[in-house]
């Protein structure tokens, strides 16, 4: 009982929330151990046992579910060569056929992708569903229409109806391009192609399925009015007659020595491969013999996966570094003695984060066993020394490019350096944020020009900027600029010298303080340095470099009378928390940033050289006033940070999810569960060019 349930839950973290944490070898193995536990007891067969299973349910979605006309099965696996012989014996003595008897099988590379079926009818692609359970699958067809390798319609000699099967999947270039993108905007990273792949295609928008670069092949069939040929071969070259991609190392062989050499070359270049791969699938050739041999309870007999062993390799961990990335997280990565995996040389691995190094107990000196297996970037699988006597490896209090400190939010496992605003690894992408359009937006300081101000030493604080103009013949002795370029800069910058105080908060990056917050913190505070006041009072407690002079300055400049017999810091705190749609987190963050003396100068430097006025949200008459407005899908004609400040304007209320307390939706392309969920609670909902004559009419 204990073995299939823990089949069960790692089925359930591959299948329904593409987040599994053993590999497919762990994983094989332990359905290996079921099938031997159940052939030696077979009285003690569960009704819902992992052999009987395939995939997992479908978990609640906004995605519809959609029954398959025929089942999608998995396949039963080989784990050696002779394996793989007993399955041509197996298939022989089933058939009834002598050893001398020609019998052909295909064998294909088993893409490591999400299973899907793509159903046509008078050639029309009409649906598209997820493997699911076999029986029910998720429908995806919105977003398959993005993958340009499957075709929408299918030449006139295809059958009325037939599905094609296959798997989408993310070559390997593609998937390190999306993770570097996702780092890069703080936003979630996958821990391989495969998840990557599952995780775009089951978007509930389309529009974010659109924007990953999804790839597809064929392997199979299911529901068929006609099947246009008599074997696998035929067929599948009919799939690549109508323009659908099948494996590139699809071939046809009539012996079992044929089927293991073709095997072994796929092994052996497998490194090489722009996609990741998990074994070797064999098809009986004859579709006739195929129907006679029919199915077990959830495996085709004619059919099986000869899987690859895991990549793995032993090697001395020598030291352990720690990477700062460009949003401030901290991440360590093992220097290994160079060690040949998969074909390919290895000296670096990543280590994740401080739990997984606590979790694998790793330090200097030990040995590990490191895995490509699954991963782009190699992993240590196993500590081999774990009970050797070595000090422990202390993951650092301090970033070691700034000496800021530190930190882990709580029930986050990531450790971040607090110091952005002076931070090296981090600096450009915070200055470029400061520039950007959702903060002071600042023309003419491009990407590029940052980076190349920055590396002449001009550019190390926001303040900087506003210094650019005492460096204008310096300027103009670069290459590509001119006069007229250097007065539209150093003009744009002087326009900025009395910024939105709020777009200027925002542009500062900290943590959870996006343009939203910022907003709803200087509406309440209204000044700059009224929300320096309170969240450093929130925090005065942990301030290394507060004293009680400082602490009475900062009561003394604050808005509202504290008690100071009491908790200054816990009145402070409950000051911010009392602010709608400001939480713990923001609070947090707020008090990081201020904790630190070197982001307390870069402010005060900054503030130094820009007056941004009195923050006050001048609304309008308008219908909506009073009224809480909720944007969803995409606007074409603004953004959405555009939309929540207009709507602020109105005198309305911009929320972020729909509720029985939401007046108005304004719904774009693309609007999905916030669209139905307003419909069904009878909420109002307009589109764009309707919300934008509200904002015109009020003036």
């Amino acid at each position: 009982m204990r073995l299939a349930k823990q089949i069960a839950r790692h089925d359930e973290l591959y299948h329904a929330k593409d987040a599994p944490e053993i590999t497919d070898q762990e994983y094989d193995a332990l359905l290996r151990r079921n099938r031997e536990l159940e052939e030696a007891f077979p009285h003690l067969v569960r009704d819902d046992s992992p052999s009987k299973k395939v995939g997992h349910a479908v978990a609640a979605s906004p995605l519809s579910k959609v029954t398959h006309e025929v089942r999608m099965m998995s396949l039963d696996n080989a784990f050696n060569d002779e394996e793989v012989g007993e399955f041509v014996a197996r298939v022989r003595r089933y058939l009834n056929l002598s050893d001398d008897e020609p019998m052909a099988f295909t064998a294909e590379d088993k893409i490591d992708g999400l299973s899907c079926s793509l159903r046509y009818e008078q050639g029309k692609l009409v649906r598209a569903a997820t493997r699911g359970d076999g029986q029910v699958g998720e429908d995806v067809t919105p977003n398959v229409a993005h993958i340009s390798d499957i075709p929408q319609q299918l030449p006139d000699d295809a059958p009325d109806v037939f599905e094609i099967r296959g798997e989408v999947y993310m070559s390997r270039a593609d998937f390190a391009a999306l993770n570097a993108a996702q780092q890069k905007v703080d936003g979630k990273l996958f821990a391989n192609p495969r998840n990557a792949a599952a995780g775009s295609l089951r978007q509930k928008d389309a529009s974010v399925t659109a924007k990953r670069p999804l790839k597809f092949w064929a392997h199979g069939w299911g529901d068929a009015s006609e099947v246009p040929g008599e074997t696998q071969e035929e067929v599948v070259r009919k799939l690549e007659a109508w323009g659908v991609p099948v494996s590139p190392l699809f071939a046809r062989f009539e012996t079992l020595d044929a089927m293991l050499a073709h095997y072994a070359k796929i092994n052996a270049d497998r490194p090489d491969l722009p996609y990741e791969i998990d074994g070797v699938v064999y098809k009986v050739d004859r579709l006739d013999w195929q129907k006679r041999l029919g199915f077990q309870t959830k495996f085709p007999r004619w059919a099986i996966a000869r899987k690859f062993p895991a990549e793995q390799a032993e090697t001395t961990l020598e030291s352990i570094d720690i990477q700062v990335g460009r949003t401030g997280k901290l991440t360590p990565v093992g220097r290994l003695a160079p060690v040949l995996v998969g074909g390919v040389t290895v000296t670096n691995v990543t280590l994740h984060n401080r739990d997984e190094i606590e979790r694998l107990g790793v330090r200097p000196g030990d040995r590990v066993k490191v895995q490509r297996a699954g991963d782009v970037i190699p992993q240590v699988v196993e500590n081999l020394t774990r009970d050797v006597e070595r000090p422990e490896w202390i993951f650092p209090e301090r970033c070691p490019e700034c000496d800021s400190e530190a930190v882990a939010e709580e029930g986050e496992v990531d450790v971040r350096c607090t110091g952005g605003l002076i931070c090296p690894a981090q600096r450009t992408e915070r200055l470029k944020h400061f520039v950007s359009r959702g903060a002071l937006d600042i023309d003419g300081l491009g990407e590029k020009t940052i980076d190349q101000f920055f590396a002449l030493g001009w550019l190390e604080s926001p303040a900087d900027i506003f210094r650019l103009h005492e460096r204008k013949d310096a300027i103009l002795a670069l290459e590509g600029w001119q006069d007229k370029s250097v007065e539209k800069l150093l003009s744009s910058v002087e326009e900025k010298r009395a910024p939105d105080a709020a777009r200027l908060l925002f542009g500062l990056g900290i943590r959870h303080v996006g343009a939203v917050t910022a907003r709803d913190l200087l509406k309440h505070f209204h000044t700059l340095e009224q929300v320096e006041a309170w969240a450093r009072l929130a925090n005065s407690d942990r301030l290394p470099f507060a004293s009680s002079a400082v602490e009475r300055r900062l009561r003394e400049r604050v808005s509202t009378a504290l008690d100071t017999n009491g908790d200054v810091a816990e009145q402070a705190k409950e000051t911010i928390l009392s602010i709608d749609g400001i939480g713990g987190a923001v609070a947090e963050a707020l008090g990081d940033f201020f904790h630190e003396e070197h982001n307390v100068a870069v402010w005060e430097d900054l503030l130094s050289e820009v007056s941004p006025p009195r923050y006050e949200v001048e609304t309008l008459d308008s219908p909506v006033a009073g009224k809480t407005v909720v944007f969803t899908g995409k606007l074409e004609t603004m953004s959405r940070d555009e939309a929540k400040a207009q709507a602020e304007r109105l005198g309305a209320k911009a929320s972020g999810s729909v509720s029985a307390k939401t007046d108005l939706l304004v719904a774009g392309p693309g609007a999905g569960s916030k669209l139905k969920k307003a419909e069904t609670l009878g909420i109002e909902v307009i589109d764009e060019p309707a919300w934008a004559d509200i904002v015109k009419a009020a003036g």
